[in-house]
C-alpha cells in the first residue's frame, strides 16, 4: 500500500496571488512541521498546479479516519497560531475532504500528479468502484514513468473550527483519483487517455475535476520526531 495509512484529508485551493510566496514559507516552516507533530498524521504533502485547477492541493496520510476527529487536532484547528491565522485569510474556494483509502496501489509518491475530484452516479456507484480498485488503479504503478495510484472516498464530514470560520465555508469532496509519476508526460497522458473526464463518465462518474501537479514539499511523522531529538 503506496499511502502510509488507511485514511487521508485532501485540500484543493487557490491562493491569493499577493500572499503566495508567504504561505510556501508558512506551509513548509510552521504548518507541516505543526500538523506532522498530531499523533495519527503520517505525511503531509503540497501540490502546485501545472495545468488544470485549482492552484494547490495538500494530502495529509492518516492512521485512520478518527485521527481527523481527534482531541489533538481540533486542539490545533481551534487554536491557530498568529501565522496561521493570518495567512488563513488568503485561501480562495476551499475543497476540504476527510476521505477513507478505499485501494492504494504502488509504492511512494513521485514529483508529479494527477488529481481528479469527482462523484459517482448513484446507480452507477459499485460498477466505478470496482473498475477503478480493480481493473485500471492496480496496473497503473506497473507502467514505466508512475509509481503509484490511489482512490479515496469520502467517509466522514469535518467539523466547523475557528481555522475554517476565517477563511470561510469549506466547500467538500467525494471522489478522489490520485496517480503520481516520475514522468510528467506519463502522468498528462492519463488525463487525457484512461483518466479523461470523458472515461471516467462512461464509467458512471459525474463532475469530474482534473490537475496536474507537482511536489513542492513533503514531510513525514518520523523526520518531525528525529528532529526534535536533535535539537
Amino acid at each position: 500500500m503506496a499511502l502510509l495509512g488507511k485514511a487521508a484529508m485532501v485540500l484543493s485551493f487557490d491562493v491569493a496571488a499577493a500572499a503566495i510566496v508567504e504561505h510556501d514559507n508558512w506551509h513548509s516552516h510552521e504548518h507541516l512541521r505543526e500538523r506532522m507533530s498530531i499523533p495519527g498524521f503520517l505525511r503531509g504533502s503540497r501540490w502546485l498546479a501545472l495545468t488544470g485547477e485549482p492552484g494547490y492541493f495538500v494530502l495529509y496520510e492518516v492512521a485512520d479516519i478518527d485521527t481527523l476527529a481527534s482531541p489533538a487536532y481540533l486542539e490545533r484547528l481551534n487554536n491557530p497560531s498568529p501565522w496561521t491565522a493570518k495567512m488563513m485569510r488568503h485561501y480562495r474556494g476551499m475543497n476540504r475532504g476527510f476521505c477513507r483509502v478505499t485501494a492504494s496501489f504502488g509504492l511512494g509518491l513521485a514529483q508529479a500528479a494527477l488529481l481528479i475530484r469527482f462523484s459517482p452516479e448513484p446507480e452507477s456507484e459499485r460498477e466505478l468502484r470496482q473498475w477503478l480498485s480493480r481493473d485500471l488503479l492496480p496496473v497503473l504503478p506497473s507502467r514505466a514513468g508512475l509509481v503509484s495510484a490511489h482512490l479515496l472516498e469520502a467517509a466522514a464530514k469535518p467539523e466547523l473550527t475557528k481555522e475554517q470560520g476565517m477563511r470561510g465555508k469549506d466547500a467538500g469532496v467525494d471522489w478522489i483519483v490520485l496517480v503520481t509519476g516520475y514522468d510528467l508526460p506519463s502522468v498528462e497522458a492519463l488525463a487525457s487517455q484512461e483518466l479523461s473526464a470523458q472515461h471516467l463518465e462512461s464509467h458512471g462518474a459525474t463532475g469530474a475535476v482534473t490537475g496536474i501537479y507537482q511536489m513542492r514539499h513533503s514531510l513525514t511523522e518520523r523526520e518531525v520526531a528525529a528532529s526534535k531529538l536533535d535539537s
